[in-house]
C-alpha cells in the first residue's frame, strides 16, 4: 500500500505543506546565515574582478534557493484526530508525532507581510520545552491564518477531551469582553515611562567615542555652533558658555531616549488586549508583528508587579506573569498589563484565581548589611579614587561622586526591600528605581538555595533564592537576611520546620 493511502496516514490525516510564500522567507533566512560567503564575494570583487563576484553571488543565490525548495518539498504535516505529525529533513528524515493532550498551547504569530497576506506562524508548545531545536520542529512556519485558527481550535478541543464541542463555539470562548485593553493614549503614556537609563548610557558612550567622527556630540559647543545658524542667539550662547552647551546636549540625549522608548513601546504593545477564555488568558499585541498567545492558568508560576519612582507616584503598575508557557521571545515572563492601576491589576489576578495585591502584609525588612557589604565590596574602587585624588584631583571628584551615588541608590533600595509570608504565598518587595513586588505561591516553590560569601558571613546574613518550574528571566531572591531567620524561613516554606 502506498504511503499516501496507508492506514497510518489516514489516521493522522492527509499530508499538508507550508504556504509557497515560505520559499521567499526561507531564502531570506538562508542567505542571512551565509555571512562568510559575503566576505568571499567582496574579496573576489576587489581582487579578481566584478564579473567573478557576480557569478559567485548568483551561485550563492541559486544554492540557497535549491536548498529552500528541497526543504519545502520535504516538509509535511498531518493533522489527525488525536495528534499532529511533522515530517521534515533532507538527508536525515525526522517524523515527529505530537499528541494533542501533550500540547500545552498553540501560539499564532503574524509579521507585517503575513498579516497583509493572511498568513501566520503556528508554534506548538509542549511540556518537553519550547526552545532551540524542539521549538522549530514543533512549528509551522507559514500557513494560512484560517488553517492556523482551525488547528488551534482542534488542538484545544481534543486536548481538553471535548471533541464534541463545535469548532465555531470552541474558537476562543472570550468571556464578557476584555479583562484589560490599552487605549492609544495609555499606550503613549506607557512609552513615556519606558525610558531606560541603559539607553541614555549607550547614547552618552557613543557621543564620547565616535561622536567626533560621526559629527554628533551634542555635549560640545561646536555641535550647536554647526547645527544652528551663525547668527542664532542659541548658537552664540552655546559658544560662549560650554556648560550651557553640555546641558542642552544632555537634554537632547534624554529626548532621544524618550523617543526610543516610545517607538519601542508602540511597536510592541500596539492593540494590547487581554481576554479571559476557557483555559486561561489570551493576549494579543503588536504593530508590525502581531502575536496571539494563550496563557493557561494552571501553568502560572509567579506574578511580578513592577513600577518606578515616577510611575509609583501616579499609581501606575506593570504586571508580568511567569509561566511554563513561553512567549514569542522564548522567555517565560509574559506582560499581562504594560500600564495599569491597582484595581486593574487586582481584576487580572482574580481571573488567575489569585488574591488581590496585599494592602497590609506582615513585612519584614532585611539587614542593613545589604548596604554595608556592598560598600565593602566597592572599597577597592574607593581606594583607587583616593590614589587618583593625589595626582589628578579634578578627575577624582566625579569618580568618587559616582561611587557615592551608587551606594546611595543601594541604600534607597534597602529601604524598600522586604518580604512577607502571607498565608499560602510569599511576597518579595525590592528595588528603588526598578521597583518590584513578586507574588510567589508557596506551592510553586520547588527549591530554595541558601547562599553566603565571606563578606555576608562576617555580617551574619545570607541570601535565599527560590526556584520555580520554568525559570524565567526574573529571579526570585531575598538578600541580606539574618542567617538564623533565613534557615527558619527556608524550613517553613519547605514544610520541614517544627
Amino acid at each position: 500500500m502506498s504511503e499516501a493511502t496507508s492506514p497510518d496516514d489516514r489516521a493522522v490525516g492527509p499530508p499538508e505543506r507550508l504556504h509557497p510564500l515560505f520559499l521567499l522567507g526561507g531564502l531570506t533566512r538562508s542567505l542571512r546565515s551565509l555571512a562568510g560567503a559575503y566576505a568571499l564575494i567582496a574579496w573576489l570583487a576587489f581582487t579578481k574582478g566584478a564579473w567573478l563576484a557576480v557569478l559567485a553571488a548568483l551561485a550563492l543565490l541559486l544554492f540557497g534557493l535549491i536548498g529552500v525548495v528541497i526543504y519545502w518539498t520535504r516538509f509535511e504535516f498531518r493533522v489527525g484526530a488525536d495528534e499532529i505529525r511533522i515530517d521534515h529533513g533532507i538527508v536525515s528524515r525526522t517524523h515527529r508525532s505530537i499528541p494533542f493532550d501533550r500540547i500545552q498551547d498553540v501560539d499564532i504569530t503574524q509579521g507585517p507581510l503575513q498579516r497583509l497576506l493572511g498568513l501566520a506562524k503556528v508554534t506548538f508548545e509542549t511540556g518537553g520545552g519550547s526552545a532551540g531545536r524542539h521549538a522549530e520542529e514543533g512549528a509551522l512556519q507559514m500557513i494560512t491564518l484560517e488553517r492556523a485558527e482551525q488547528i488551534r481550535v482542534l488542538v484545544r478541543s481534543r486536548g481538553q477531551r471535548a471533541a464534541t464541542v463545535p469548532a465555531a463555539s470552541a474558537a476562543e470562548s472570550v468571556r464578557d469582553g476584555p479583562v484589560y485593553a490599552m487605549s492609544f493614549s495609555r499606550l503613549l503614556l506607557a512609552g513615556t515611562f519606558n525610558f531606560s537609563l541603559a539607553v541614555l548610557g549607550v547614547l552618552f558612550g557613543l557621543t564620547q567615542t565616535v561622536g567626533d567622527t560621526a559629527g554628533f556630540d551634542p555635549l560640545s559647543e561646536s555641535f550647536w555652533r554647526n547645527a544652528l545658524s551663525a547668527g542664532d542667539p542659541v548658537a552664540r550662547y552655546a559658544e560662549q558658555h560650554r556648560a550651557a552647551a553640555a546641558i542642552a546636549g544632555a537634554l537632547l540625549l534624554v529626548l532621544i531616549g524618550f523617543a526610543t522608548g516610545l517607538v519601542r513601546t508602540i511597536i510592541r504593545e500596539f492593540g494590547f488586549r487581554l481576554d479571559r477564555i476557557d483555559v486561561g488568558l489570551r493576549r494579543r499585541r503588536g504593530l508590525l508583528t502581531r502575536t496571539d498567545v494563550t496563557l493557561p492558568v494552571r501553568r502560572a508560576q509567579a506574578v511580578v508587579v513592577g513600577t518606578g519612582p515616577v510611575r509609583d507616584r501616579f499609581g501606575w503598575r506593570e504586571l508580568k506573569l511567569q509561566s511554563l508557557a513561553r512567549d514569542e521571545d522564548g522567555k517565560g515572563d509574559h506582560v499581562l498589563a504594560p500600564l495599569a492601576k491597582d484595581g486593574e491589576v487586582d481584576a487580572i489576578l482574580a481571573q488567575l484565581g489569585w488574591r488581590r495585591l496585599a494592602v497590609s502584609a506582615p513585612w519584614q525588612p532585611i539587614s542593613l548589611a545589604y548596604v554595608s557589604a556592598f560598600a565593602i565590596a566597592l572599597s577597592p574602587l574607593f581606594l583607587a579614587a583616593a590614589v587618583q585624588a593625589l595626582f589628578v584631583w579634578p578627575l577624582a571628584v566625579p569618580y568618587g561622586a559616582g561611587l557615592l551615588a551608587v551606594i546611595a541608590l543601594r541604600w534607597l533600595a534597602w529601604r524598600r526591600t522586604a518580604f512577607a509570608l502571607d498565608d499560602d504565598r510569599l511576597l518579595i518587595r525590592g528595588g528603588w528605581w526598578r521597583r518590584s513586588l513578586t507574588i510567589l505561591p508557596v506551592a510553586k516553590i520547588q527549591s530554595i538555595d541558601l547562599s553566603e560569601n565571606f563578606i555576608t558571613r562576617w555580617f551574619g546574613t545570607a541570601t535565599l533564592r527560590f526556584g520555580v518550574a520554568g525559570g524565567g528571566s526574573t529571579g526570585h531572591s531575598i538578600p541580606a537576611i539574618p542567617r538564623a531567620a533565613a534557615r527558619e524561613l527556608r524550613d517553613e516554606l519547605l514544610g520541614t520546620g517544627a
